[in-house]
């Protein structure tokens, strides 16, 4: 019992007698914890590159030729979104051409034809004849909120695999595409689109596509963006190709 006493006496002057932690040595740990931590952060990449990083494989450059029109290609923008390398786009970029030509991140180029549409949405799915040799499908997300981080991917100006970065600005909107038809229950965004973006994914951030690209505010009556973008729902334009409401 003598035993177990002394021992417990020495274990408690053993802790009992550590050496006082000085102010010196508490501000030497803390600055080496937060430049730790500093340097951590900085090294990691930022949310728009993770954005960008998550779709980029998947976004294809759309072109249609038009009829009358020899030489002359329209420019648009699509998406991956299954295993089978279906494109999600905007129906307005491809209806009515002759043919459909499209071009993956990998180089790879392929005819396409329209598989589905929903011309109520301005959403078209097209088939690939020739697909890359890494299928790179994105992951389809929730309806955003107002306020939101909000990234658009497309070919703006046939400036391939351009990323812009804004917020949602508005939903369930009204949208003009063409005399007598009006798209309803649209996202809107206020990051940078042109002509070329249509058909591209709308993202929020964790990368995942919430809607695809419809179209801009046109004020000016010169496709020149005005501040003001307009996508359909992720849970709209999924429906075209089976995908589940979201």
């Amino acid at each position: 019992m003598l035993a177990v006493i002394a021992g417990l006496i020495v274990t408690n002057l053993r802790i009992s007698g550590r050496p006082a932690v000085s102010t010196n040595n508490v501000n030497s740990i803390v600055n080496q914890k937060v430049s730790a931590a500093l340097s951590q952060l900085q090294s990691a990449p930022s949310v728009a590159a993770s954005v960008y990083g998550a779709v980029e494989d998947g976004v294809v450059v759309v072109q249609s030729l038009r009829p009358g029109n020899p030489g002359t290609e329209d420019l648009g923008t699509g998406v991956m979104i299954d295993k089978q390398g279906d494109i999600l786009t905007a129906l307005h970029v491809v209806q009515g051409s002759t043919s459909i030509k499209v071009t993956f991140v990998d180089g790879t180029v392929s005819a396409a034809t329209i598989k589905t549409a929903d011309p109520a949405d301005d959403i078209a799915v097209l088939t690939a004849t020739r697909l890359p040799q890494v299928i790179a499908p994105a992951v389809l997300g929730s309806p955003p909120a107002i306020g939101d981080p909000a990234y658009v991917v497309g070919n703006p100006l046939g400036l391939d695999g351009s990323l812009s970065a804004g917020v949602i600005s508005g939903l369930n909107r009204e949208f003009h595409i063409a005399p007598g038809r009006t798209l309803t229950g649209m996202i809107q965004f206020d990051a940078a689109v042109n002509p070329g973006s249509s058909g591209g994914p709308l993202l929020n951030a964790k990368g995942q596509v919430i809607g695809i690209v419809t179209g801009l505010a046109n004020a000016a009556g010169n496709d020149a963006f005005a501040g003001i973008g307009f996508a359909v729902p992720i849970g709209k334009a999924g429906g075209a190709a089976g995908e589940p409401a979201k």
